[in-house]
């Protein structure tokens, strides 16, 4: 099967580089799936999974915003913030998701109840990872 470059860094690290057979990310319109020799593209990202597919592979990462781009066969995502699946650490998870829900209840400041909603919003998804990569089994693609 044809495959693609994939990067996909932070402002601190390079979480992956390698090939790939699809890449699944979570555009601000709704998931993007890539294939090989996709059309030149450039999109925002929101917080979600994003999927890494090579053979019966599939590598799972946690995305916080960022940009996609789709050139010459390479995909680059430049994220916000990113982390393997397994580098999620599940206890601190689970209290950042029952902080926000309770501060969620509480507050009274749009603001604040906008940054809360979102603090949420991560700490599901990761949660939502962490089960997902451990009810697949956690192979990883040969990548960085």
């Amino acid at each position: 099967m044809a495959t693609m470059q994939v990067a996909v860094v932070t402002g601190e690290r390079e979480l992956f580089r390698g090939e790939a057979e699809q890449v699944i990310a979570p555009g601000i319109e709704g998931e993007l799936g890539i294939l090989p020799h996709h059309a030149a593209l450039l999109t925002a990202l929101k917080t979600g999974a994003m999927r890494i597919k090579m053979g019966d592979i599939e590598e799972d990462l946690f995305i916080s915003g960022g940009f996609l781009e789709v050139y010459n066969n390479t995909v680059t995502v430049l994220a916000d913030a990113a982390e393997h699946a397994e580098d999620i650490d599940l206890s601190r998870a689970e209290e950042a998701r029952r902080i926000a829900r309770e501060r969620l209840l509480e507050s009274k400041d749009d603001r604040e109840r906008a940054r809360l909603s979102g603090a949420l919003e991560r700490a599901t998804v990761r949660l939502r990872i962490v089960e997902t990569t451990r009810r697949r089994g956690n192979r990883r693609i040969s990548g960085l």
